[in-house]
């Protein structure tokens, strides 16, 4: 017997419970993102309009990719209902390219996962965030065809608001973190200042007084009749000299600034020659008493982190959602909970997290909840969880996970049909039951891999010309109690799971 055959007789079209993870569902996409919520939703989504930060740890499997997800799209439908009061949203979750950059700034005696993690900082996790923000607001600005980020569309309209200042503070923050590898980078910032119409022609007054300076020596000299006298004088030399003094000073300048911003901030992938070339087409009175991320500390970033924010909001985005997830997949992490902590316990940081105007939304593994117990004095007064909206742990009931599979189930529902749970099980097997059995499943991932497991086993017991089409109580209890002894064993680290 198929489970196709089996699944068909009760009007559904598809296997409710064929994939595991929230990513690749197409179940979840097309039919629960919108109605299959976990009971703290609201404590986690909070309110678009004042962005909170939240703090939720969970089991593998309990639906923080889900959370995160719905957050998605919950906020894209806010955005085209508040078109002057949008969110700008980052989706940090990918940390591979930022520890990869991170990692080749180190000696080689310092790059063990362990040795890596530990210089990690919280101006790290912030130049990380910047160049995630800035990327796809550059990449929307210049309308690029495929945009990095998740953010919405930005007007032709809207970025002709914004004023000189506001041109220049944006592109000070692409020279610093746009990490597009599109297009190369100083192709990529000629066109961003061509959008903008930031014109730079006040910034080249020390090379027009070289090249006048040099033009008017040689002049000089050929309208003595002397050349050949002047041109073995040391003077000539040293006028031209002085009239490049100017510019050779203020590249000397820039290029040290551009070294100190290619070297602290270690999760981008800028060199010193570009970057220079980007820095010294600015005015001195434009940048000298700008922010730069050249040093070890965090002022500096929170000051650039603020002029990103002016910058939204004059294109109507009033609010910054940061979503972190997956901080157990990165290489370097590889599901260590001890890496994990050393990754993530500097951006716990209060001042940061409570930032006006940002919200971040954190999905942990619910390991790192361990080490939360244990810190002192000094860790609690730095994140101050007090204030973070933290939910220890995602746990499911079992009334909550009969709701998720059966949402799955309408979901999959062929037209005309109105399938329910309860009638893919004999009566014996009452909703209670089903509850009662799916409390011990703990989590979403382990109630659609034993559902899964259970349909093949049914459906493996009997033939196409003798079919069954509800589950035995004896088949139902056998397969949840093999499943419950596997998992255990999981737990225990005895098996992969």
């Amino acid at each position: 017997m198929k489970i196709q055959q089996f699944l068909e007789h009760h009007g559904i079209c598809c296997n409710p419970f064929a994939e595991e993870d929230a990513q690749t569902d197409p179940v979840f996409k097309e039919h629960c993102l919108r109605s299959a919520y976990h009971p703290t939703w609201d404590k986690v989504y909070g309110n678009p309009s004042e962005p909170s930060t939240s703090l939720v740890f969970g089991q593998k499997g309990s639906g923080k990719t889900a959370i995160r997800l719905q957050i998605l799209e919950q906020l894209r439908e806010y955005n085209e209902s508040h078109a002057d009061t949008r969110v700008f949203v980052i989706d940090y979750d990918d940390f591979n390219p930022f520890l990869d950059r991170f990692r080749d700034t180190l000696p080689h005696r310092r790059r063990r996962p362990d040795k890596v993690l530990a210089e990690w900082k919280v101006w790290d996790h912030m130049d990380a965030i910047l160049s995630l923000g800035v990327t796809s607001l550059v990449d929307r600005v210049l309308e690029v065809k495929q945009p990095s980020g998740v953010a919405g569309t930005v007007s032709s309209a809207e970025v002709s608001r914004l004023d000189r200042h506001q041109a220049r503070d944006l592109l000070l923050l692409a020279a610093c973190y746009d990490t597009s590898t599109a297009e190369t980078f100083a192709g990529r910032w000629r066109r961003l200042k061509r959008r903008l119409r930031f014109r730079a022609w006040r910034s080249r007054w020390d090379m027009a007084l070289g090249i006048l300076v040099t033009l008017g020596v040689v002049a000089l000299t050929i309208y003595s009749g002397q050349w050949k006298t002047w041109l073995a004088a040391p003077w000539v030399y040293l006028a031209i000299l002085a009239g490049w003094v100017p510019r050779l000073w203020r590249m000397w300048r820039w290029h040290w600034a551009a070294w100190g911003i290619v070297r602290h901030v270690r999760v981008g992938n800028r060199e010193t020659g570009p970057l220079r070339k980007a820095l010294i087409q600015f005015t001195a009175q434009e940048i000298s008493s700008q922010p730069l991320p050249n040093k070890e500390r965090t002022d500096d970033r929170f000051e650039l982190l603020r002029k990103l924010q002016g910058i939204l909001q004059t294109l109507h985005f009033t609010g910054v959602v940061i979503l972190v997830d997956r901080v157990d997949e990165p290489h370097l992490i590889n599901g260590s909970a001890d890496q994990m902590r050393a990754f993530l316990w500097p951006l716990l940081d209060n001042k940061l997290l409570k930032h006006a105007g940002i919200g971040f939304k954190l999905l942990l593994p619910i390991e790192l909840s361990q080490f939360i117990e244990r810190e002192d004095r000094d860790f609690y007064e730095r994140a101050r969880l007090d204030k973070q909206n933290m939910i220890p742990s995602l746990e499911w009931t079992g009334e909550a996970l009969y709701d998720v599979a059966s949402a799955r189930i309408r979901g999959c529902a062929a037209p005309g049909y109105n399938p329910s749970l309860s009638d893919l099980f004999d009566p014996v097997v009452t909703q209670r039951r089903l509850i009662d059995a799916f409390r011990a499943l703990r989590v979403p991932r382990h109630l659609f891999k034993f559902l899964y497991r259970l349909f093949v086993a049914h459906c493996n017991a009997h033939t196409d010309e003798n079919p069954a089409w509800q589950i035995s109580s004896e088949m139902f209890e056998s397969q949840l109690a093999v499943y419950l002894r596997d998992q255990d064993s999981v737990d225990r680290g005895l098996k992969a799971g």
